[in-house]
């Protein structure tokens, strides 16, 4: 008999726990942006990497395999576009749900980040609920 503190699951009637633990790999050359995106995603239950430029996050990939990837798209040494190409080819970042976090939010901009091998495009600053959303529909997927 469950305590009075846990209810028994209904099936079928909960929603996609949006803090199912997931490997994230956050990339910003903006050091703060990257850590304060990296601690709301621990605090929903995720292990949450960090990486500074493109190349770090290829990198990182090929060692962390992580089940997304949040990547700001100018940055130096490697744009995200050219980081998610190479993260594409790799066997590591073939399943890899990339999301584009970027200040260019344009159709053109959105477009440009699809044909990079991005799954999803969000804009600057980014709107924590609809980022919830965008895991928790992630997540009912794999």
């Amino acid at each position: 008999m469950p305590s009075s503190e846990e209810k028994p699951a209904k099936p079928g009637n909960q929603p996609a726990e949006p803090s199912a633990r997931r490997r994230i790999l956050v990339v910003d050359d903006n050091e703060d942006a990257a850590s304060t995106l990296a601690m709301l995603l621990q605090l929903t239950g995720n292990e949450v990497h960090t990486a500074c430029d493109g190349l770090e996050a290829v990198k990182a990939v090929a060692e962390l395999h992580p089940d997304i990837v949040l990547m700001d798209i100018g940055m130096p040494k490697l744009n995200g576009y050219d980081a998610a190409r190479r993260i594409r080819g790799q066997a590591s970042g073939k399943d890899t749900f990339l999301i584009a976090v970027s200040g260019w939010g344009q159709e053109e901009d959105k477009l440009r980040c699809a044909n990079a091998g991005f799954n999803a495009h969000m804009t600057k600053p980014v709107d924590v609920s609809a980022l919830t959303k965008l895991l928790s529909e992630n997540a009912q997927q794999r």
